[in-house]
């Protein structure tokens, strides 16, 4: 899938704290002080990444933020399953800036370099020893690629992870897959000195 990594210009106008309205400030708080422990902001206060979006729908952004802080913070996916996953999707729609954001977050939690790597790649023959984050990596890869798992991939997943842990991997995939989507609709760049995964430069 050939995607516009690094767009030009934004489609949407940043909001800063000053242009904000009360619903609009409410999902501000709760992203820059909330579970998530803040988002990236600009000087201004503006919001970077997919959040100045949510701010511009504050009646489905602060739900969206929500569902995004409760799989960020109350999930039962382990920390380096679950970035595994976002990467892979990342990878899969080639969103930069979901690939700058997860990748920092994959090396601080200690996933190699190695993997991160072949996740980049989408080469399925670089592993996880842990069973749990291949088992994540396998069902990912699959869904991202087909949007389904057959019978015995769905078993493989399910001894893995759970009911809960398979509910909580597709929730997971979806909510990344459409951030990905806004931030290419958006046109949403990188923070300024950061590098483009798949220019391999920075901007």
């Amino acid at each position: 899938m050939e995607q516009v990594a690094h767009p030009d210009a934004p489609r949407l106008p940043s909001l800063a704290p000053a242009d904000l309205d009360d619903d609009q400030r409410a999902v501000h708080a709760e992203l820059t002080g909330g579970a998530r422990g803040g988002v990236p902001t600009a000087p201004d206060g503006s919001l970077a990444g997919p959040f100045n979006a949510m701010l511009h729908a504050p009646a489905v952004g602060g739900p969206l933020q929500e569902l995004g802080a409760a799989l960020r913070t109350r999930g039962a996916l382990p920390a380096r399953a679950r970035e595994l996953a976002v990467l892979a999707v990342a990878a899969h729609h080639r969103s930069a800036f979901e690939w700058w954001a997860h990748s920092a977050i994959a090396a601080r939690l200690g996933v190699p370099d190695e993997l991160v790597g072949a996740v980049r790649a989408q080469d399925p023959s670089t592993r996880p020893e842990d069973a749990v984050e291949s088992a994540v990596l396998d069902a990912t890869r699959v869904l991202l690629s087909t949007g389904d798992l057959d019978d015995g991939q769905y078993a493989s997943a399910r001894h893995a992870l759970g009911d809960t842990g398979l509910v909580e991997l597709t929730t997971l995939l979806g909510y990344y897959a459409l951030l990905a989507m806004q931030l290419r609709v958006f046109r949403v760049g990188l923070p300024e000195g950061a590098v483009d995964a798949w220019a391999d430069r920075p901007v």
